[in-house]
């Protein structure tokens, strides 16, 4: 079938995009889902920085590639062995498909599937293979979804069902903002009622964790940012206190907290923001990042410090998460008004307008926009 993606077919276009247009709006052709495969109608899809740092050659994937990765949608064909859903079905896409088999997998860390890693990186589907074609041969798949195009066929095991009367523009935000940002509290620092939490970097995923925090019970959820609308926005989300990133930042913190939190998470993506997370965690304490820098950027870390302090240093993907257990718990909190993510959405685009919204979010205007492709 024919279809429309935004294809991106060269990394490291010059700002801004709405000009230079490094994201091309084009008729792709998408094969019929094959073994374990599923084909989806997508209603909406947010724009993340993950997609943004493939644009900009921070994280080199192949090209041609259909970008998008965080979306919902409704399944409009099954491919063979595929019977646990059903057309109709409402879906949120998953950006690391989970083989199942492998060691990590069975140790329930689906998020650290060995396949779904190598399907990822090579810009394929779990299987290996690629749906979708072009005049010149196979355009590639990003993180196993390819989701801002009209219809993605994907792995059955990149996807979790949701209720149907879960609204499909809001349900795109669990499959990676919500995952990441409140997965790295609940299950990667594991937050206790009443400890002290930092967030460096709030984007959809640092304002997420901000979310999480309050969920958990955190005493204090400090925000830490360079804008002051997000600053603002981490208020209205719970945090109990909010500090410019900067010089001081440190320092503030630090005195907020009698020394350091018990909990800082580092979503910024930026080795000076995880080296300003270590230094605002208290001795005993946790650090985790969830933030991607460029593949060659190193930390450098105080060996005695770790040792002698007893320091914790964790790395995050996809907020450690099971996707198809969490993402469930996720929804009926949201329901419950404990986690608006709701409030993360800084507004909606067509397609023909992606190349604007990643502007936005490159100059920190937004914090989530969804291309939405229902109304």
């Amino acid at each position: 079938m024919k279809i429309e993606a935004a294809v991106l077919r060269q990394r490291g276009a010059p700002l801004p995009y709405a000009d230079s247009r490094p994201l091309a709006i084009e008729t792709l052709e998408l094969d019929p889902p094959g073994k374990s495969e599923v084909l989806v109608r997508i209603a909406a899809a947010g724009l993340c920085h993950s997609d943004l740092s493939v644009i900009n050659g921070d994280r080199p994937r192949p090209v041609p590639m259909a970008l998008g990765h965080e979306a919902a949608g409704v399944v409009e064909a099954l491919g063979e062995g595929v019977d646990d859903l059903a057309v109709g079905d409402h879906v949120v896409m998953v950006f690391m498909p989970s083989c199942g088999h492998c060691l990590p997998c069975a140790e329930g860390r689906p998020a650290l599937c060995g396949p779904g890693a190598v399907a990822n990186g090579a810009g394929t589907l779990l299987s290996g293979g690629t749906r979708l074609h072009d005049a010149d041969g196979a355009v590639h798949h990003h993180l196993g979804c390819s989701a801002f195009a009209s219809h993605a066929v994907v792995s059955r095991r990149s996807l979790v069902r949701i209720d149907a009367d879960l609204p499909l523009h809001e349900a795109a935000l669990f499959g990676c903002a919500v995952l990441t940002g409140v997965g790295a509290v609940v299950n990667t620092a594991a937050v206790k009622a009443g400890q002290t939490v930092a967030v460096i970097g709030l984007g959809g995923v640092g304002l997420a964790a901000v979310l999480g925090a309050v969920a958990a019970g955190a005493a204090q959820v400090i925000a830490v940012d360079l804008s002051d609308d997000k600053l603002s926005l981490a208020r209205e989300l719970g945090a109990t206190a909010v500090v410019k990133a900067g010089a001081e930042a440190v320092e503030h913190v630090r005195t907020l907290t009698n020394g350091g939190c018990d909990v800082v998470l580092e979503m910024a993506g930026s080795v000076r923001a995880l080296e300003s997370a270590v230094a605002m965690t208290r001795r005993g304490g946790t650090t985790v990042t969830a933030g991607l820098p460029p593949p060659d950027a190193a930390l450098p870390v105080n060996v005695v410090a770790l040792v002698g302090e007893e320091r914790t240093l964790k790395g995050s993907y996809i907020g450690t998460c099971v996707p198809a257990r969490d993402i469930p718990r996720y929804v009926a909190l949201y329901r419950a008004g404990r986690l608006p993510v709701d409030r993360l959405v800084s507004g909606y685009l067509t397609l023909a307008d992606i190349n604007r919204g990643f502007d936005d979010l490159h100059a920190g205007r937004a914090v989530r926009q969804i291309v939405r492709f229902e109304a």
